[in-house]
């Protein structure tokens, strides 16, 4: 668990005081983390480790290309040389593909590939399941916030428009995976 510790002490120095609901909103996609961990095995670790970091690419001094997803992957491993499987997964959650190729960042984002299905899977799962202020949420309620929120002629909300019916796939393999594994359990 020390990869989780440094991890969520990173975050915090980085969202904590600058963009606090950014970190509230980063607490509860971690609990979500450790919520998930019988399903992950040996990954629950760097689960949990990114799901407290995936959202650094907002703070100030990792703001790059301006794709949140790109920018905390390339602090990650540019600045504090982390994993590099740490850093795929941060690059890769939500809706970082569709974002990218919106951007033109293709290119950016396969400096961190190939990304890990089932990683991506459960990071997208526990992003998904926490509004911006850290209180659970329906995935599908979440994604119509974000939409509201960005309005049709942001980046996100033509990105999410596109990615919704695969995010929502995402979030059912995850559920599926772990009711499999509480009825695996009991």
């Amino acid at each position: 668990m020390r990869l989780v510790k440094w991890a969520h002490d990173l975050a915090e120095s980085m969202l904590a005081d600058s963009l606090p609901r950014r970190w509230a909103h980063s607490k509860r996609v971690h609990s979500q983390a450790l919520a998930l961990a019988p399903t992950l095995g040996r990954d629950a670790e760097l689960l949990a480790a990114a799901a407290i970091v995936h959202d650094i690419g907002y703070a100030r001094d990792a703001v790059d290309t301006g794709q949140h997803m790109i920018d905390g992957a390339r602090y990650l491993r540019d600045v504090v040389v982390a994993d590099p499987r740490l850093c795929s997964v941060v690059a890769f959650h939500t809706s970082s593909s569709w974002e990218a190729s919106q951007l033109g960042l293709d290119d950016a984002l396969a400096e961190f590939g190939p990304a890990e299905p089932e990683l991506v899977d459960a990071i997208t799962y526990c992003d998904l399941t926490s509004t911006p202020t850290g209180d659970l949420v329906d995935p599908a309620e979440r994604l119509s916030e974000v939409l509201e929120r960005y309005g049709p002629e942001h980046v996100v909300f033509r990105a999410v428009s596109e990615a919704r019916p695969e995010l929502m796939a995402r979030v059912a393999r995850v559920r599926r995976r772990a009711e499999a594994m509480e009825t695996k359990l009991n």
